[in-house]
């Protein structure tokens, strides 16, 4: 018996759903299923929970309303939505960097129990990073912090971050790069993010 309309065959890819939901609409739901926690949980470590839902609620609201502009030849929609949704968190610069700030300012320096990744994770996150770090992030170019936010917090490889923010690929690599040595120096030469060969997927 064929699956009725509204019903999403879970293998299809997104680019499959996505070009489906041109002509049914509900489709798009399944989208949103699939990526929704993870793209809550990069909103939240960026700005808090509070503003989390509202940025993925815009977010989601913002991929339906563009889904005709969706490159189907894309069969994962995850690099387009951290796009989208980085778009939207830059409408909150302020709250990210007073958070940040405040991060600095209330919380002591400790080391973590996991490994280095969980460590770094833990420390780029707006409710996770410590000290120094916490203002260096701050003080970041938007450009910048954007890219390593997104390699840090959403594990994106260089080129889906070059997908999502719709730069070339080389541009991702220097600005995280220009972003490393920044927090570098802020941080007397300790080096918070993982080695470039780590990082690059």
């Amino acid at each position: 018996m064929e699956a009725p309309p509204s019903v999403v065959p879970p293998w299809q890819d997104d680019a499959t759903v996505i070009k489906r939901s041109w002509d049914e609409p509900e489709c798009f739901g399944a989208v949103f299923d699939s990526h929704y926690t993870e793209i809550h949980r990069y909103a939240s470590r960026r700005l808090g929970p509070h503003a989390a839902d509202d940025v993925c609620a815009e977010t989601f609201a913002l991929a339906f309303r563009q889904r005709r502009r969706y490159d189907l030849s894309r069969s994962s929609a995850r690099p387009w939505l951290y796009g989208i949704a980085t778009n939207v968190i830059s409408r909150h610069r302020r709250d990210e960097v007073r958070l940040l700030r405040a991060v600095d300012r209330l919380r002591p320096v400790t080391e973590s129990a996991g490994g280095h990744e969980d460590e770094v994770t833990a420390k780029v996150s707006a409710e996770g990073v410590k000290g120094t770090l916490a203002r260096a992030v701050a003080a970041l170019p938007v450009d910048q912090r954007d890219v390593l936010l997104l390699v840090v917090l959403s594990g994106l490889s260089y080129e889906e971050v070059a997908q999502a923010l719709d730069v070339p690929f080389g541009t991702v690599s220097s600005r995280l790069n220009r972003a490393r040595k920044r927090l570098r120096k802020a941080l007397g030469g300790t080096n918070p993010l993982l080695d470039e060969e780590e990082m690059h997927r």
